[in-house]
């Protein structure tokens, strides 16, 4: 979404500050939205990766150094939210905290005309995920690891990689019935009957870390991780 002339109504803390559409590119979708890309690839990851390589498509592909979408991406990647003035500085702190970024920009098309690949790891694992920037400072999680799904990071929600065994899903929702958290949204995948599968559950409120550990004893669970707004 193309930023309109009309004056702002709020603080600006500088011109680095990505609180929806202030940003210093033309279109908050090149830089808060890539910020939040970078933030989600991080908290699905669960800890600081050693390297990262970041696919861009699209206006992505053409516009990332000028519009400011690597050093959004990073300083996502680094965990920085939206907000953060670190954001800046982003490639060269991750310079300094050992981390290998890597821009590869693709020819090919995508679903959308905002889109990165981040493929990100370290000596324990890695992993990758389709992220697209809708405007307005948004993004949205469309694949991860080959999974199909739509993430937004707007609302509190859980990744829950499970075995694809009868009552596992069952599990999860009773843990969050017995403490009264309220599902807003869910959606479940699987790649093969029985083998590995995947839960996105948004909440109407973050889940305390008692019930996350209380989640992950559950049987057939794998990995519960936080993804916060």
């Amino acid at each position: 979404m193309e930023e309109t002339k009309e004056r702002v109504r709020y603080e600006v803390r500088s011109v680095f500050d990505i609180i929806g559409p202030v940003m210093i590119g033309p279109s908050s979708s090149h830089t808060a939205g890539a910020a939040r890309i970078g933030k989600m690839a991080r908290e699905l990851f669960g800890r600081q990766p050693d390297w990262a390589k970041i696919h861009l498509y699209g206006s992505f592909a053409k516009t990332y150094q000028g519009h400011g979408t690597d050093v959004a991406l990073v300083g996502g990647i680094l965990g920085f939210s939206t907000y953060d003035e670190r954001i800046k500085d982003a490639l060269n702190l991750a310079k300094e905290a050992n981390l290998d970024i890597e821009f590869i920009e693709e020819d090919g098309s995508s679903d959308h005309p905002n889109t990165a690949r981040i493929q990100m790891g370290d000596e324990d694992g890695d992993f990758e995920l389709v992220g697209i920037s809708i405007g307005g400072g948004k993004a949205e999680i469309t694949e991860l690891n080959g999974f199909e799904l739509r993430l937004t990071g707007q609302s509190p929600a859980i990744l829950v990689m499970h075995n694809d065994r009868f009552g596992a899903i069952a599990a999860v929702t009773n843990v969050l019935a017995e403490h009264e958290i309220n599902i807003g949204h869910m959606e479940v995948a699987r790649k093969e009957e029985g083998k590995d599968a995947m839960m996105i559950i948004e909440t109407d409120e973050r889940i305390p870390d008692h019930i996350m550990d209380e989640l992950n004893k559950c049987d057939h669970i794998m990995q519960v991780v936080t993804i916060s707004e």
